[in-house]
C-alpha cells in the first residue's frame, strides 16, 4: 500500500520538469513524485533501454512522461534534450541534476582519467545543464510569464563535508556542486532572472543503485548502528525534499542544500558504552577530589 503524500495531488500542476539520471534510483523516484503530484515530466539518461523503461512505468499510472537519451557531460546533448522538453511540454519550470558517476577507490589507485571522468559528469555536467537550461527557467522565458522564473535542484551529497574513505573523486565532485548551486542562487536570484537554485544532500538511500555499488551488504551491517536514527533513508524522503523545494512552500528557499541524512554526517564513534558512562564519571570524580584539582583553595 502506498504511503500517503503530505502534499496536496496538484501541488506542482501546471509545472514542466526534467530530471537528468532519471532513469532509475533516487531521481527516478524524484520524477514519479513531480508526475504524481501534477507535473509533466521528462527524463534524460544515456542508456535507451533504462529510459523506455522508466517512462513506460510512469505511464502505466496516467502520468504524463517522456525519455529523451543524452549525456549530460556533452554540451550538445544538453541543449538538444532541453529544446525537446520545451517542444514536448510547452515549457520548463524545474531541472533536477541528478546525473552521477561512482565508484569505490582509494586515491593510490584512482587514475586522473577515474578521478576526471566523475568530475565531468558531476560537476561539470550539472553546470553545463544549468547553463544550457538558463534560458528557459529565466523569468520571461518561453512559455513563463514575465515575473517568476524556475527551480534548478543538484543533487549532491555529504562526503565532501568531512572525508570519506574511498571517495576522493565524489568527494570533490559534489563540493563543486555546492559551490555551483551558491553561485547560481546568488547570481541568478536576481530580479533579471529570478531562479532559485537549491541543492539536495542524501545519505545513504537503501534500495538504491548507489547502496549496492557503494555500500555492499557486508559494510551495511554494521552501518545503521553508527546511524542516529538507526535505519537507511528512503528514496521517497529525497523526493519528498523535491516536492518541498518545488511547491509554494519553498519559494523563498534559495541557495541552500538540505541534507536529507537522518543526521548521519553528524555521527561520531561511541568509544565507551552508554552504560559505563556514570560508572566512569563516578571514578573520575573520585580522582578529582583525592588529587585535590578543582577544590576549592579555602578547602586547601
Amino acid at each position: 500500500m502506498a504511503t500517503e503524500s503530505p502534499f496536496r495531488p496538484d501541488v506542482v500542476r501546471g509545472k514542466a520538469a526534467l530530471v537528468t539520471g532519471g532513469g532509475s534510483g533516487i531521481c527516478f523516484e524524484i520524477a514519479a513524485q513531480l508526475a504524481r503530484h501534477g507535473a509533466s515530466v521528462a527524463i534524460m539518461g544515456r542508456r535507451r533501454e533504462v529510459l523506455d523503461k522508466a517512462v513506460a512505468a510512469l505511464r502505466s499510472e496516467g502520468l504524463r512522461a517522456v525519455g529523451f537519451q543524452g549525456d549530460v557531460r556533452k554540451q550538445e546533448d544538453a541543449a538538444r534534450v532541453l529544446a525537446s522538453t520545451v517542444e514536448h511540454f510547452g515549457r520548463l519550470d524545474i531541472l533536477v541534476n541528478g546525473a552521477a558517476g561512482n565508484f569505490l577507490a582509494s586515491p593510490e589507485d584512482l587514475t586522473p582519467k577515474g578521478f576526471r571522468t566523475v568530475l565531468d559528469i558531476d560537476t561539470v555536467g550539472t553546470y553545463t545543464m544549468s547553463y544550457e537550461a538558463l534560458k528557459y527557467l529565466k523569468k520571461g522565458g518561453p512559455g513563463r510569464g514575465p515575473s517568476i522564473g524556475g527551480l534548478i535542484i543538484n543533487i549532491s551529497a555529504t562526503l565532501q563535508y568531512t572525508a570519506a574513505w574511498y571517495q576522493i573523486h565524489l568527494s570533490a565532485a559534489k563540493a563543486g556542486v555546492d559551490g555551483i548551486t551558491r553561485s547560481l542562487a546568488l547570481e541568478w536570484g536576481t530580479d533579471h532572472y529570478d531562479i532559485r537554485v537549491n541543492g539536495i544532500a542524501p545519505g545513504p538511500i537503501g534500495g538504491t543503485p548507489g547502496l549496492r555499488k557503494l555500500a555492499p551488504e557486508e559494510m551495511v551491517k554494521g552501518l545503521r548502528e553508527t546511524m542516529p536514527l538507526f535505519k537507511l533513508g528512503e528514496k521517497r524522503d529525497i523526493a519528498m525534499a523535491a516536492l518541498y523545494l518545488a511547491s509554494d512552500a519553498g519559494k523563498y528557499v534559495n541557495g541552500a542544500t538540505l541534507v536529507v541524512d537522518g543526521g548521519l554526517w553528524l555521527s561520531q564513534p561511541r568509544h565507551i558504552p552508554k552504560e559505563e558512562v556514570k560508572g566512569l564519571s563516578k571514578v573520575t570524580e573520585q580522582k578529582v577530589r583525592t588529587s585535590g584539582i578543582g577544590v576549592p583553595s579555602s578547602k586547601l
